[in-house]
């Protein structure tokens, strides 16, 4: 194993080895990458004896594999096949050096600025990384026994940059992709799992690791710390969902305490970082936008027909015959600094899938279980397995819904439409200035936000947490004591469950609102309440109100269960004591 990065595409072709006891599997690294963190984790979830690199090369094997030309491979004492660990092989790289590193093996622990040695744009006659006699041959000589391609495509650019190597190349087609396209039927399952509400769009980020990607080296040229602030500010909470993917080298480079530190904001808006390695295809297959770089993520999302928008897009550090430069020539490209909303509406509205990368990912789409091992077993030299060859499915992630801390600026009216009492609203999460819409505003608060001073500001307070939680008290006791210590606060609402709420105004009244628990936030629900409560409309008995969210449409049912009373009013804006919690 190379780094982690490399790792991922083994464990994809580890399961082509199961139930067969005469196959033993050892790993280890190669050392050629500054990667090293998260290594050792991952090997041991694997479960398999690891090695020294010394002593792995020291023994005869069967069969060695490797997901990167990075390291002295042609130290193995056995046959070597080599796979992609990305979408074939794109990007040009620098010539490797006597050691055989790759070319991120000189980029050292990053520093503030994220800056690398070899940040420097790439020249146009630089090799292509993997396709190249620097990285394949060894005295005039394939280093590899096979060398996996996913496409011809891939074998007529090697042909013409290492004819030498040609002899070696096996078409096996993409196992990462095969996965990706047999679990496009859970794709709701996925939604779900990432908290993505009916009528929400869920909008993918996603960085490779280079100076020019998107997540890139903190220049002045960086997107990203331009994007994501003014993501979570123009994007309404109900109408979107934002969830990033970060190439592995990104998170084990840096840290994953650092990039948490370095998107903490984005975060606390609703911004849920993916485990790069479980639960990425997932979010993919998802996503209804992708907006990326030249990476690979970015080329399997056109691979699967969801709208892109590319928000790096630099064709010099990419071989100009290569499908993913092609790509980046034809795919739009974000505007960072014009506004983000009507770009990602206009994408998503106007797509039209290109043919390319439908085309080009794999020539034998769903056959690369069986190819692959197909070519394992002959290397070894034994015969396959009688049972038919497959990958593991992809496993469901856990439920991550929005996390968010964010205070929530709301805009709201209130209609009386020929459907019944409706309340349209329009939500913002901590915009840095006072949003811009038809009704009016209000602000709404997590009780748990990072800044307690906004807490004195608050419209309406809320919480989520169990029905019964004994640091917490009752649902009605914690909105008692919550309008007991923020007087100018109107509303204070528990988010029991999805779909489910109690909200205590100042008045002394308690409400119960409940609703389908696929549909919007019922901190949303709290909102439109209080602009109910505000427009002087009076909550009647079996009163539903029809809330919108952009596409999103919920019945919420609002049923008051403590009627106030001038006597029983909280003290704060409209004085009065509270009530007796009921």
């Amino acid at each position: 194993m190379h780094n982690v990065t490399a790792a991922t595409r083994l464990l994809d072709v580890i399961p082509l080895f199961r139930d067969d006891l005469r196959v033993q599997l050892l790993a280890t690294c190669t050392g050629s990458s500054p990667f090293q963190s998260g290594i050792t984790e991952l090997l041991a979830s694997v479960g398999v004896p690891v090695l020294p690199w010394e002593q792995a090369t020291g023994m005869p094997v069967e069969l060695a594999i490797s997901a990167s030309l990075g390291g002295q491979l042609d130290a193995v004492d056995g046959k070597l096949v080599v796979l992609s660990h990305g979408v074939g092989y794109n990007k040009k790289l620098q010539t490797p050096d006597a050691r055989r590193q790759t070319p991120d093996a000189r980029r050292q622990t990053p520093d503030a600025r994220r800056q690398t040695p070899d940040a420097r744009r790439q020249t146009p006659d630089a090799p292509v990384f993997g396709l190249a006699p620097e990285w394949l041959l060894t005295d005039g000589a394939p280093i590899a026994d096979a060398m996996v391609l996913s496409h011809p495509e891939q074998l007529g650019r090697l042909r013409e940059a290492c004819p030498q190597a040609v002899p070696t190349a096996v078409l096996a087609g993409d196992p990462c992709f095969d996965r990706i396209l047999t679990a496009r039927r859970y794709r709701e399952r996925y939604r779900r799992a990432l908290g993505v509400r009916r009528g929400q769009r869920l909008v993918l980020l996603n960085s490779t690791w280079n100076p020019t990607s998107l997540f890139g080296d903190g220049g002045r040229e960086d997107v990203l710390p331009l994007l994501l602030p003014r993501l979570t500010e123009e994007l309404p909470v109900d109408e979107y969902r934002l969830a990033a993917v970060l190439h592995p080298n990104i998170w084990h480079g840096h840290g994953h305490g650092q990039i948490r530190l370095w998107l903490d904001r984005a975060r606390r808006a609703g911004l849920t970082l993916v485990d790069p390695l479980d639960g990425w295809r997932q979010a993919l297959i998802a996503s209804d936008l992708l907006l990326g770089d030249f990476g690979s993520v970015s080329y399997y999302a056109a691979a699967l027909g969801i709208p892109v928008l590319l928000g790096a897009a630099p064709l010099d550090v990419l071989g100009a015959s290569s499908p993913v430069a092609e790509f980046v020539r034809q795919a739009p490209l974000l505007d960072p600094f014009g506004p983000l909303l009507p770009q990602l509406d206009g994408v998503i509205r106007e797509h039209r899938p290109l043919s390319g990368p439908a085309e080009l990912t794999s020539s034998a789409p769903g056959r690369s279980a069986a190819l692959l091992r197909e070519l394992f077993y002959r290397l070894i030299g034994i015969p396959e397995p009688a049972r038919p060859a497959l990958l593991d499915p992809l496993p469901l992630p856990p439920h991550e819904p929005a996390p968010r801390t964010a205070p929530l600026r709301a805009l709201a009216q209130v209609l009386d439409g020929a459907d019944g009492p409706q309340v349209s609203l329009t939500r913002y999460a901590d915009p840095r200035h006072e949003p811009h819409g038809p009704g009016e505003g209000q602000l709404a608060v997590p009780e748990d936000t990072l800044d307690p001073g906004v807490l004195a500001l608050a419209d309406v307070i809320f919480r989520h947490g169990p029905v019964h939680d004994p640091r917490l008290g009752r649902p009605q006791e914690w909105a008692a004591e919550v309008l007991a210590h923020h007087p100018s606060c109107t509303l204070a609402a528990y988010l029991t469950e999805p779909g489910s709420c109690t909200a205590l105004h100042r008045d002394g009244t308690l409400f119960r609102l409940t609703a389908d628990p696929a549909g919007a936030d019922p901190a949303a629900h709290a909102s439109a309440l209080l602009a109910w409560l505000g427009s002087g409309r009076p909550v009647t008995p079996g009163l539903e109100l029809t809330v919108r969210t952009g596409a999103g449409i919920d019945r919420v049912q609002v049923s008051a269960v403590l009627p106030g009373s001038a006597d029983a009013a909280l003290p704060g804006r409209r004085g009065g004591s509270a009530p007796a919690p009921c």
